[in-house]
């Protein structure tokens, strides 16, 4: 891999700043947005950014438990090889909840040098980024994560459980939706992972108690770049499980992690700025779309179903759709409406933008922003046309028509010739094969529920 003056620059000056630092986290996120990589000595950083290091390709044929996926034809089929990768600018930062000097910085894999790896997920975002640029539009994104904190201690039906309130010494048990005493309780939490955030120069900005024990929500703000957007997302799913480890709490970005309590999802806020930074979403006063949003939010109707499965990538995923718990099971859209798919927040007209709501906060946020960012490119290009919005309840209003299990959702994303065209038919075929052989493990095991069942059967 060539010589990176500037990149050089970058690392010389981080150790000059940090001389007595140990090591390095090289981090590269795979299909599922799991951390890969490796640890290395700190005197061995410098050589990494000036020369990058290499990886097995194979990373992005990891099934969600780190088995390789011989299936996807990136395995043993080309010898496992390795492929260069090399540091993501600006990405190097402290780790300030480890006990001695450490940092970390994000990795990106290549074909070859200077040329994209055709299954990495940043790299398929980063494609469609482009495409918004070529026509002169530069998308502004935001993202929303929600996420839950549990006890470390499992019940003994081996169910995760809600965390112990660390001032009330009572464990949760209500819904507390935007409580402020609950912030309180977790202050001391939440406040380390907000400094951890800006540490790493993560914009985390607005924390709420969302709608079931435990449960809590980090906003991260706008930004007109959808790559750094994601990279920050993972990090931050970084600093939350791992702050909340050393508080001694887990954290879980599991879609639907309580049966009975409301899931977590993974929104995404989108508006569209032209070359001279005005937002073309720009509504009038009664919050109407003009064209060009209307056209976005029309590709996004027609594009969702057929890619639920990078919305909502595993089985667990599709547990989050139930009547009642603000998710939408139909592609509508409406105006300051929580009930539909694609929601219009009240605000400016200036700041006029969509708020995507349909993802889960499993999802790797690379290809769920990809999947909102090609829809929306989708309607725009062919000119779509938006139907009517839909007003009060959602849910009853207008009947499910999305994939709302894990085999329709993967049928009809394997059947797409839009995702095809969108995320590339070999992308694809990697990230389907590596899902499947994940949900066929999952399928071979029996569990409690069925044996209290289906064990009186004749």
């Amino acid at each position: 891999m060539p010589h990176n003056i500037a990149a050089s620059i970058e690392a010389e000056a981080f150790l000059a700043a940090h001389p007595d630092l140990v090591g390095v986290d090289l981090l590269l996120p795979d299909q599922h947005g799991v951390l890969r990589g490796k640890r290395i000595p700190a005197h061995e950083l410098l050589k990494v950014y000036e020369q990058g290091i290499y990886l097995p390709g194979s990373v992005f044929a990891l099934d969600i438990n780190g088995n390789t996926v011989e299936s996807t034809g990136i395995g043993f089929d080309t010898g496992d090889c390795d492929q260069p990768c090399r540091v993501v600018p600006h990405s190097l930062a402290m780790v300030p909840w480890q006990n001695k000097p450490m940092a970390q910085c994000l990795l990106t894999m290549e074909q070859r040098p200077g040329e994209a790896y055709f299954a990495n997920p940043r790299h398929v975002l980063d494609q469609i980024c482009d495409q918004f640029q070529n026509q002169g539009l530069t998308p502004m994104v935001a993202v929303e994560l929600e996420f839950y904190l549990t006890d470390v201690n499992r019940l003994e039906s081996g169910l995760l459980q809600p965390p112990i309130a660390p001032i009330t010494g009572l464990r949760e048990a209500d819904t507390q939706v935007y409580a402020v005493d609950n912030l309180d309780d977790y202050s001391a939490l939440l406040d380390d992972i907000m400094s951890a955030a800006h540490a790493q120069k993560i914009p985390a900005s607005t924390a709420v108690a969302e709608y079931a024990p435990g449960q809590f929500e980090i906003n991260l703000q706008h930004i007109a770049d959808p790559v750094l957007a994601c990279d920050q997302a993972i990090l931050l799913k970084r600093i939350i499980k791992s702050v909340s480890q050393k508080h001694g709490f887990g954290a879980t970005f599991m879609a639907k992690p309580y049966a009975d309590q409301a899931g977590s999802g993974m929104h995404i806020h989108m508006s569209l700025l032209d070359a001279n930074g005005v937002n073309v979403f720009a509504c009038n006063e009664q919050n109407q779309p003009n064209t060009l949003l209307s056209r976005a939010l029309a590709g996004l109707q027609a594009t969702m179903a057929e890619t639920m499965a990078l919305l909502c990538p595993k089985v667990n995923s599709y547990r989050r759709f139930q009547p009642d718990f603000f998710v939408a099971m139909a592609p509508t859209w409406g105006v300051d409406n929580r009930t539909v798919a694609l929601r219009i927040p009240n605000g400016c007209s200036t700041a006029t933008r969509i708020e995507h709501r349909v993802s889960g906060a499993d999802a790797n946020p690379y290809l769920a922003m990809s999947a909102l960012l090609s829809g929306a490119l989708h309607g725009i290009n062919n000119l779509l046309i938006l139907g009517p919005q839909t007003t009060g309840n959602g849910a009853e209003k207008v009947a499910p028509s999305l994939p709302l299990n894990w085999v329709d959702a993967y049928a009809m994303l394997s059947n797409s010739k839009f995702a095809k065209d969108a995320f590339g038919a070999e992308f694809l075929h990697v990230y389907i094969q590596v899902q499947q052989q994940e949900y066929n493990e999952f399928n071979r095991h029996v569990s409690r529920l069925e044996i209290d069942w289906y064990q009186r059967t004749l």
